[in-house]
């Protein structure tokens, strides 16, 4: 049986002609009425809080309608070859950072969390055909979830330390409180309650996801895993986390690679003569090695 977990960023939809990032960001500002706003050179986190704050200022909105808008246009996306082929592959955990289910083929039916959150994401899953789908930063059927902008990335990162470092204090039956750390110290059962989890304990590989910087969450997780398991060693860190990156996008993205390396991530990167080629060369690598 496989024992290794995906995570997947939202290129992957790119494959089939659609809207693109550009188009999405136009539809938003047309939506808040704010086609004003110059959206060059500004993280996009910050520039959802100018289009959101100038959007309350002179419209009035409410976040949720935003968001339930955003959420009506990413659910337009369809699937391709490439999602039901990482379907097939029978992989116990995929996490996206992607909002829609294309991924899965369908909307899911129901909530397997352990936790019921309506805004932040560090318990969100659903199993489905025997995988537990993990969707890091919201997904569609909950829009408030849609995590956007600098303030959500920032309530996502606390409730990820506190999950990691301190524990939790849900009252939900069934939840680990201790702090992840304490359990993997103490050798306890993980129980895979969150995404977190498979961090520290699963090879993890990584595909069609850009990983800005903007992406405080992740980056702070790779750096705390990196920190804990060549600086203040308390227990064993023996996973390995691959990322995959065109080769075309090699050079220009050589400050984010050395990073990455830095911080115990193998790099991979990969040629081919198109999107469709260079995922199939993906996943026939992780299929190879995932065996």
């Amino acid at each position: 049986m496989k024992d290794f977990a995906l995570l997947i960023g939202n290129d992957i939809n790119n494959i089939n002609p659609g809207k693109s990032w550009k188009q999405l960001l136009e539809d938003i500002t047309s939506y808040c009425g704010v086609n004003h706003i110059n959206r060059e050179e500004k993280p996009f986190p910050l520039l959802y809080e100018e289009i959101f704050l100038s959007a309350i200022r002179t419209k009035r909105i409410e976040e949720k309608d935003l968001k339930t808008y955003i959420a009506k246009i990413v659910s337009e996306i369809n699937e391709n070859e490439i999602h039901e082929r990482i379907r097939s592959m029978g992989v116990p955990h995929i996490m996206t950072t992607n909002y829609e289910f294309s991924i899965e083929g369908r909307p899911p039916k129901t909530n397997s969390s352990l936790v019921t959150e309506k805004l932040y994401s560090i318990f969100r899953k659903h199993e489905m055909d025997g995988t537990t789908y993990w969707h890091l930063h919201g997904d569609c059927n909950n829009p408030i979830s849609i995590n956007l902008g600098y303030e959500h990335y920032c309530g996502q990162l606390q409730n990820m330390r506190n999950y990691t470092l301190t524990g939790t204090d849900y009252k939900t039956e069934g939840i680990l409180k201790e702090s992840l750390v304490r359990r993997l110290t103490h050798k306890k059962p993980v129980n895979y309650q969150s995404w977190i989890d498979l961090f520290f304990t699963k090879d993890i590989y990584i595909l069609g996801l850009g990983l800005d910087f903007v992406e405080s969450d992740l980056w702070w997780l790779l750096t705390y895993r990196a920190r804990s398991k060549y600086y203040k060693t308390k227990f064993p860190i023996n996973n390995k986390i691959t990322y995959f990156i065109p080769a075309e996008y090699e050079a220009r993205s050589k400050s984010k690679l050395e990073i990455l390396r830095a911080n115990d991530v193998d790099v991979i990167p990969l040629k081919s003569k198109n999107k469709l080629s260079y995922y199939k060369s993906v996943l026939n690598m992780i299929d190879k090695n995932g065996k």
